[in-house]
């Protein structure tokens, strides 16, 4: 069945926001590229899931917020999540265009640049220009193409050549106006024998259904190190789809730790492509479901180069009616000699009304490699409940003491101590506890 694209904006109005945003002439045309090609694509096919049924044409218009003089101003919606980084390297976007940039003297005399996207456009055109839709490509869906042609804000990192960064840098991206486009994109260039983590957050704060279309895309030189965390925690009204791509080149390493704590429909798929010989890949995803929400989760590995492993493990608990799909794909190609892929997937489910379905799935065209899958789906035990419980512990802490051990295996794996309160937190408070 070919479904009809509705395009939120014509190539006029395209035109009208790229020269009002100064924007270099080659990104506008990428921009009426990508709108002409979203014209004649379909919607991405996902597993049992109907993208055609959810809220994803509220793209609303161009609305960005007024910049911040100091993080004082920031919304109370993110309070929380900037206490303390006033010396830190930070973005804050709101709507469709960032409000806040700051970048610590220190790595900027290292030649790191850290911005928002459209300023990095127009300042570091060339490096922009040739890393941008190179690893999400405008061509796949119609979803895609519409983000090449509306992304705003956004966030442009770079590493140079051997600098380590210690500190993880961070940004916060906001939406609270339903009648806004918020269609940020990442891209991360770390180059050779750099390194660095870099944590986002999305937020929204808002009544009216809205609709996030992001993308990801991380390039790691050789031997360079990326450390990726993401948290989602939309709210009920805006349906959130993501797609992250990192390509990385000989000895390089990318780490996804990736929490899913949104309230709204929501589809992510999270792929790395190991193109380098020695390239690694490792990917932590943990999300929680609840009330009727649809969700869709593919994390995949694509092995290219020799001696490159890769691990996937999601880990995912259901309650109320949520329901959800978790796909794990590991593709070993033609030459990728001594491959290893690994992946694991698992799906708790609380109440009798939830759904989850766990699908590993392995595509190899090599003979010499390791790979593997497991996967679990399956309610709360209700021996352990009882034995808990007889040990003097009330069924509602028995049950709490069993979900934490079931995403222990994850949460307990991320290095980073305030993502892990931080998705305590979420987790806590999307189980109602």
């Amino acid at each position: 069945m070919t479904t009809q694209t509705i395009l939120p904006v014509d190539a006029a109005r395209i035109s009208e926001l790229s020269q009002a945003g100064g924007e270099p002439v080659w990104l506008k045309d990428s921009r009426l590229k990508a709108l002409e090609l979203a014209a004649a694509l379909e919607l991405p096919k996902l597993e049992k899931t109907r993208l055609d049924r959810w809220n994803i044409n509220n793209y609303g218009s161009h609305k960005a917020g007024a910049s911040l003089a100091s993080l004082a101003e920031a919304p109370s919606s993110v309070a929380a999540l900037i206490a303390g980084q006033e010396e830190g390297s930070l973005v804050i976007q709101r709507n469709s265009g960032a409000v806040y940039t700051h970048l610590s003297p220190e790595l900027a005399a290292q030649g790191v640049i850290f911005t928002d996207l459209a300023t990095a456009a127009k300042e570091h055109g060339d490096l922009v220009q040739k890393h941008l839709h190179k690893a999400v490509l405008p061509d796949e869906h119609a979803i895609a193409a519409l983000h090449a042609a509306l992304w705003n804000g956004g966030v442009f990192l770079y590493v140079p050549k051997n600098v380590v960064i210690d500190t993880p840098l961070q940004a916060i991206l906001l939406t609270d106006d339903a009648e806004a486009t918020f269609v940020p994109h990442i891209l991360i260039v770390a180059d050779t024998n750099s390194s660095v983590t870099y944590v986002d957050n999305y937020v929204s704060d808002k009544t009216e259904s809205g609709l996030h279309n992001g993308a990801v895309e991380v390039f790691v030189g050789a031997g360079a190190k990326v450390q990726y965390a993401s948290v989602h925690q939309f709210g009920t009204d805006t349906t959130d789809i993501t797609y992250r791509r990192a390509v990385v080149e000989n000895d390089g390493t990318i780490e996804w730790i990736v929490g899913e704590m949104n309230y709204g429909d929501t589809a992510s798929d999270t792929k790395s492509v190991l193109k380098g010989n020695g390239a690694s890949s490792d990917a932590k995803v943990i999300a929680v479901g609840s009330g009727s929400q649809k969700l869709n989760y593919t994390t995949q590995a694509q092995h290219f180069g020799k001696n490159t492993p890769s691990d996937m493990i999601t880990r995912a608990v259901m309650r109320e009616s949520a329901t959800s799909i978790i796909n794990g794909v590991t593709k070993i190609e033609k030459g990728a000699t001594r491959a290893d892929g690994q992946q694991t997937e698992k799906v708790l489910m609380l109440s009798p009304k939830a759904r989850g379905d766990a699908n590993p799935i392995l595509l190899i065209d090599e003979d010499d490699v390791t790979a593997g899958h497991a996967a679990s789906v399956g309610q709360v035990n209700p021996e352990q409940i009882y034995y808990l419980m007889s040990r003097g512990i009330s069924r509602h802490d028995a049950e709490k003491l069993i979900i934490y051990g079931f995403l222990a295996p994850v949460v307990s794996q991320i290095p980073l101590e305030g993502l892990r309160n931080q998705l305590q937190t979420l987790v806590e408070r999307k189980l109602g506890q």
